[in-house]
C-alpha cells in the first residue's frame, strides 16, 4: 500500500527549480532567517537577464564570497584551549624518532601547529573530501561541547573528528564546503616556508572552486600548477562520459623562492663504442605516434646525409612520408658529429637513431599530466630525503 505523503510541496522550490532550467546563473545560495542554507533567486542578475538595457543592482566587482565566509574567517583566526599529548605505547622508538604522526581533528592540529611549526614545513599534502555527497564533511562548532555535538549530529569518524554529510538530499551546497576548506588552508599556508608548496587532490566537482580559494588564499601569482591525475582505479561510472581522472592542485607560498627540481634519469649504461668514445642507442630521430606525417610540419622534412652519402629522409614504419623529431640545423649538426645510427629496412629506406654519451643521468622535467599510476605523492628531491624511512613515531 502506498503511503499518503502527510505534506503539501513547496512550491517555492519548484519554482526556484523552473528559473534553474531558464537561468541557472541567477540562482545560488543563501542563509535563511534560521542560518540554514538553501536555494534563492539572485533577483537582480534575473531582472538584468530579462532587460534589454543595463539595470542599476550593487557595485561590481571581483570576489569569491559565499555563505558562511565570515564564519571560516572567524575559525580560522578563533584560539582553542587543547593541546597535544605524546602516546608513547604506540610508538615506535619514541625517545629517538625523527618522526611525528599526530590523530585527531585535522583543524585543531593545524591551530596547535601554528606556533611550533610556523614557516618551516616544506611540504603539505591534502587529500580531503571532494564533496561529491558520498563523503562526509568537517563541521566546525566551538559553540557547543561534545556531548551537544554528538546528540544533534551522531556523526563522528574513528579519530573523533567531527563530520556532517553534504549529500543531494541537502543539495551539497557548495557554501557549505568552502567554510570547512578555508580555515584549513588559511593556518595550513601559516606553517609553509617560503619555499614551500601546498598539494591539494580534487575532482571536477569542486576543481574551479578549490582554485578561487587557493587564489585568494595563497594569491593567484603563487599559482603553480594543475595536475590531472589518470585514476588509480577504472574511474567514476557516468551516464555520458566515464571520469578516469582527477587533480592535484599545486601552489607555493612565494613562487619566487621555489625551484622545481624535476625527477633524476636513471644513470645511462653506455654498452657500445665508437671512434668518438661510449655510447648508448637512444630514441629514433624519425618522429612518431600523432603529428608524425610530412603533412603536419612539412618544415621538418628535409634530407641529412646517410652513411654512404646518399639523401636519407624520415620514413615512417609503413613507408609513408614522415618528418624528424629535430628541426635541420640540429639534424646536421649530430649526423655530421656522427652522432646518429643509421638501420637499413628491408626496402633500402633507414630508421636514424640518435647516440647518448656522458654519464650524468640528468633531469626530466615535471609535465602537467601524471600517467601510469605513478604513485602519490611523487618524489621530489628538493624536498625530502629519499632515503628517509616512513613515520614510524606516534603523536
Amino acid at each position: 500500500m502506498d503511503k499518503l505523503k502527510m505534506q503539501s510541496p513547496n512550491l517555492v522550490d519548484a519554482n526556484i527549480a523552473k528559473i534553474a532550467e531558464l537561468f541557472p546563473n541567477c540562482v545560488t545560495e543563501a542563509k535563511d532567517e534560521n542560518g540554514m542554507l538553501r536555494r534563492v533567486v539572485d533577483f537582480d542578475q534575473l531582472r538584468q537577464e530579462l532587460s534589454a538595457n543595463l539595470v542599476e543592482g550593487p557595485r561590481e566587482r571581483y570576489t569569491l564570497s559565499w555563505p558562511g565566509k565570515n564564519e571560516a574567517i572567524l575559525t580560522a583566526n578563533a584560539p582553542i584551549a587543547k593541546t597535544l599529548r605524546p602516546c608513547e605505547e604506540e610508538s615506535v622508538d619514541f625517545e629517538n624518532t625523527k618522526n611525528l604522526y599526530i590523530e585527531g581533528d585535522n583543524l585543531d592540529v593545524l591551530k596547535l601547529l601554528q606556533e611550533t611549526y610556523l614557516n618551516t614545513v616544506g611540504m603539505i599534502y591534502i587529500d580531503q573530501p571532494y564533496n561529491t555527497g558520498n563523503d562526509f564533511i568537517y563541521e566546525d562548532d566551538f559553540a557547543e561541547d561534545t556531548d551537544s555535538f554528538l546528540i544533534r549530529s551522531n556523526q563522528k569518524d574513528d579519530s573523533g573528528n567531527r563530520l556532517v554529510a553534504n549529500t543531494e538530499a541537502n543539495g551539497r551546497f557548495h557554501s557549505v564546503w568552502l567554510t570547512m576548506m578555508y580555515p584549513r588552508l588559511k593556518l595550513a599556508r601559516n606553517i609553509l616556508r617560503d619555499d614551500g608548496i601546498i598539494f591539494i587532490s580534487i575532482d571536477d566537482k569542486e576543481a574551479h572552486n578549490l582554485r578561487k580559494l587557493c587564489d585568494e588564499v595563497f594569491g593567484a601569482g603563487n599559482f603553480i600548477a594543475q595536475i590531472t591525475r589518470e585514476a588509480i582505479k577504472g574511474g567514476s561510472q557516468s551516464k555520458d562520459i566515464r571520469r578516469v581522472h582527477d587533480y592535484v592542485l599545486c601552489y607555493a607560498k612565494d613562487k619566487t623562492e621555489v625551484i622545481f627540481s624535476g625527477f633524476e634519469k636513471e644513470e645511462i649504461e653506455l654498452d657500445l663504442e665508437d671512434e668518438n668514445g661510449k655510447y648508448k642507442k637512444g630514441r629514433e630521430l624519425n618522429k612518431w605516434g600523432a603529428g608524425s606525417r610530412r603533412a603536419d610540419a612539412p618544415g621538418m622534412w628535409f634530407p641529412v646525409p646517410g652513411p654512404t652519402g646518399e639523401d636519407v629522409y624520415p620514413i615512417r614504419n609503413d613507408g609513408s612520408e614522415g618528418r624528424w623529431r629535430l628541426g635541420k640545423i640540429k639534424m646536421l649538426e649530430i649526423v655530421n658529429k656522427g652522432d646518429v645510427i643509421f638501420e637499413k629496412r628491408e626496402d633500402g629506406s633507414y630508421i636514424v637513431y640518435e647516440k647518448l654519451r656522458g654519464t650524468k643521468p640528468g633531469v626530466k622535467q615535471l609535465i602537467s599530466i601524471f600517467k601510469d599510476n605513478p604513485g602519490w605523492p611523487p618524489k621530489f628531491p628538493h624536498l625530502w630525503p629519499l632515503e628517509n624511512p616512513p613515520p614510524d613515531g606516534c603523536f
